[in-house]
This record gives structure tokens, sequence and C-alpha cells, in this order.
């Protein structure tokens, strides 16, 4: 039969490890979103400028667009993506309101 400081214990470091499981699943999300918005911001405004620079939006040419508006679409976008996935974050490690 365990004691109670012996279960504190074991429930503590449970605890802690459910938040350190729950930290890197939200640190992960957080990079991918990351990586996909300079992606889209650098990748396909100047480093792609080149090849990309044949295609017209309104207009005007399609890296120029992605910097001026398709960057800041795709950020908005992922407000909402970072909001529904990170809500099935939060239930999985039962964090959620």
């Amino acid at each position: 039969m365990q004691s109670s400081s012996a279960r504190k214990s074991s429930s503590a470091k449970a605890d802690e490890e459910r938040a350190i499981g729950y930290w890197k699943a939200n640190i992960q999300l957080i990079g991918i979103l990351l990586a996909i918005w300079a992606f889209v911001s650098f990748g396909l405004g100047y480093l792609l400028a080149g090849p990309l620079g044949g295609v017209n939006i309104g207009g005007v040419p399609f890296p120029f667009w992605m910097v001026q508006q398709g960057a800041i679409i795709v950020f908005v976008i992922e407000i909402f993506v970072y909001a529904v996935l990170m809500d099935g974050i939060d239930k999985k490690f039962d964090v959620h309101e």
C-alpha cells in the first residue's frame, strides 16, 4: 500500500509529464505554422520571385501579390487553424475549458 506522499509524488510526476507533452505538442504546432508562413512570405515572395514572376493576379506579378496580400491572408487563416488544432490538443491533454 502506497503512502499518501508516494501517491502525491506519482501524481505530480504524471502531471509534469502531461504538461511537458502538452507544451511539446504546442511548440510543434507553432513551428509548423511558422514554417508554412515563412515559406509563403519569403519563399513565394522573394526566393521564387524569378520563376513565378510571369504569373499575374489582378494585373500584378504573383510574388508581389504574395508579399502584399497573400502572406497576410495565410497568416489570418493560420490563426483559425491554430485555434481549432489547439482545441484538439487541449482536449487530448485534458486542459480544455
